[in-house]
């Protein structure tokens, strides 16, 4: 899941020596650019206009709504139909993660102690419908995305930092004045101001995610926007039905001279939803499809496909950013005893885990921390370390006995039953799930797989605490990259109290530890960049120490860019896909 990923010159580094030099076609027969030719250098480039881009997804946007969005794919796309104040570079490798002005013409300037922040914004911008873009439309878009309780989906880092109204603010819905929310201020179309209660070290990171693209608040019609949306982009939504399709044609009113980043190149942009995964990776190959939107990889049973001589040049295998993780819900009983969850620490087989999702070549790295080595504030550690048995039969003695110790130190000696969810149109994730499983077994804990769409997986089963509590669903699969690229950016939404929602949420384990929270306050008002990213590794160790996550692996995929897709180069900004926003065809 989530947004945006991060990648450390070390890694990036390492990447490319893995990447055999960034472009070797791996002996292979093919005419490609080369393996792994799009992890640091965007690949096929061209300005050439026309065609039609096809993405198909296996389910659906969670919403497509960039006000109420959370998923890396979702906001990586969203920028075709919608400009935040700033953005990510469209490049590949270390450079796509440096944050460039976009709706604004700089950078923010900060002041008072970096709790106010100001942007100034391009002249010229219009909406599709030919009326202007001006600063009260992102001042709505942060309100309706932020304080209002029908959408629920992206994360609430401005309602959090954005200093309230007295009496509290209750969102453009409900209050009705034309004032709204005082801590964002507009003196004027160009200009916007926000006033922080504490600092923040990382605002120009934040106004980077799709909540801050324009919406005019005549045009807002709540949930029902995300099939009427409106467009500050080169791209219009024409179409959008849930569950089937997207179609995508070009803003007649976008203005290149308005837009340097972008290149629009493509006529119309085409996307399927709901379908078959496996069928996904067959389109690819067949060159009927351009790109699997969700940035996931190919299925276990196209690998060997994708590896051949002929198609290995076209082949991309980054280290993506995310980490694959299980949550520890510490409501859900006997999970609400730290001694349960740490025997579930010990027992769970991160090796076949790893295995089921594809093994070190297409799953990733076994994982011993929240913060991926990708990540600006990654510390090195392992506060319960497992060794295989001897012959792979999967944990060895010592491991599985410290698991039983804790077993018993929590009262369920024999073990205790409970549920583990997984998205059931990812059928990696549901064999890593029953990989689990199996191996929990092995230490009496009895685990029913209960698999829901990755669609409604945090809007509406595991992201909503009622319906977590009431079902008893206690262990969750997911996936997560950071928002931006330094440990804040990674930990906030996943481990800060702030971050549990009536819905929505990504704080599976509802961890609301004063001593984490404290932590990621301190360190993202602190102005030293040194100390924020030795701060971060610190709470990395204390969210260790709860035993609420299980890290299972630091991910890696085998991307495939068919051979008529023109710009193709990972972004490591958003998780370590293929970057959208300059993507066209032959």
């Amino acid at each position: 899941m989530r947004p945006i990923a991060v990648f450390a010159a070390g890694v990036v580094a390492a990447a490319g020596l893995a990447a055999c030099g960034g472009g070797d076609s791996g002996g292979g027969s093919g005419s490609g650019p080369g393996y792994n030719a799009g992890v640091n250098e965007v690949v096929n480039k061209s300005d050439k206009k026309g065609g039609t881009l096809k993405l198909a997804e296996s389910d659906d946007f969670d919403s497509p709504d960039p006000g109420n969005t959370y998923y890396a794919y979702s906001q990586n796309l969203s920028r075709l139909y919608g400009r935040g104040l700033t953005t990510f570079k469209p490049a590949a490798g270390k450079e796509s993660l440096e944050v460039i002005p976009d709706l604004a013409t700089d950078l923010g300037t900060s002041s008072d102690g970096g709790k106010t922040w100001t942007y100034k914004l391009r002249t010229g911008v219009k909406y599709d419908d030919g009326t202007a873009v001006t600063s009260k439309d992102v001042k709505y878009a942060v309100e309706r995305s932020n304080f209002s309780a029908e959408l629920q989906s992206g994360p609430k880092y401005f309602k959090q930092y954005l200093v309230d109204n007295k009496p509290a603010y209750k969102g453009p819905y409900k209050d009705k004045s034309e004032e709204g929310l005082k801590s964002i201020e507009t003196p004027d179309d160009q200009t916007i101001v926000f006033r922080l209660n504490e600092p923040f070290a990382e605002f120009d990171y934040l106004v980077a995610m799709s909540q801050t693209m324009p919406v005019p608040k005549a045009k807002d019609t709540g949930l029902k926007y995300e099939n009427a949306i409106v467009s500050s982009g080169p791209y219009k939504v024409d179409n959008y039905t849930r569950g089937k399709s997207m179609t995508m044609s070009r803003n007649p009113h976008w203005n290149q001279s308005t837009d340097p980043i972008r290149k629009a190149l493509p006529d119309k942009i085409e996307i399927q939803l709901k379908q078959n995964a496996d069928d996904i990776d067959q389109r690819l190959l067949a060159g009927s499809l351009d790109m699997d939107m969700a940035g996931v990889g190919v299925q276990s049973g196209t690998q060997p496909k994708v590896l051949a001589d002929d198609q290995k040049p076209y082949v991309d295998n980054p280290v993506q950013g995310f980490l694959r993780f299980m949550s520890l819900n510490v409501h859900v009983k006997p999970l609400d005893n730290v001694h349960c969850r740490i025997a579930v620490q010990y027992a769970t087989d991160k090796v076949a885990a790893q295995t089921a999702y594809g093994g070190p070549l297409a799953g990733g790295d076994v994982a011993t921390t929240v913060l991926p080595p990708s990540v600006d504030g990654y510390t090195k550690f392992d506060l319960y370390p497992q060794k295989q048995a001897a012959g792979g039969n999967g944990l060895d003695d010592a491991t599985m006995n410290k698991a039983k110790e804790e077993l018993k130190a929590c009262g369920q000696p024999n073990g205790f039953s409970t549920k583990i969810s997984a998205r059931s149109d990812r059928p990696k994730e549901v064999a890593m799930a029953q990989a689990i499983q199996q191996s929990l077994a092995k230490v009496g804990i009895k685990v029913d797989l209960v698999q829901f769409p990755a669609g409604d997986y945090f809007s509406k089963y595991v992201g909503v605490p009622k319906y977590v509590h009431e079902h008893g669903v206690g262990m969750m699969i997911m996936a997560w990259a950071a928002d931006w690229p330094t440990g804040y950016g990674f930990l906030a939404q996943i481990a800060h109290g702030d971050a549990i929602k009536p819905s929505g949420g990504n704080n599976l384990a509802e961890l609301d530890d004063p001593k984490v929270n404290e932590g990621l306050d301190a360190a993202i008002a602190n102005p030293d960049k040194a100390a924020r990213m030795k701060a971060y590794g610190e709470v990395d160790k204390l969210i260790m120490g709860t035993a609420t996550e299980v890290p299972l692996i630091y991910a890696k995929a085998l991307m495939y860019r068919p051979k008529r897709v023109t710009n193709a180069g990972i972004t490591y900004a958003y998780g370590g896909m293929y970057d959208y926003l300059n993507m066209g065809v032959e």
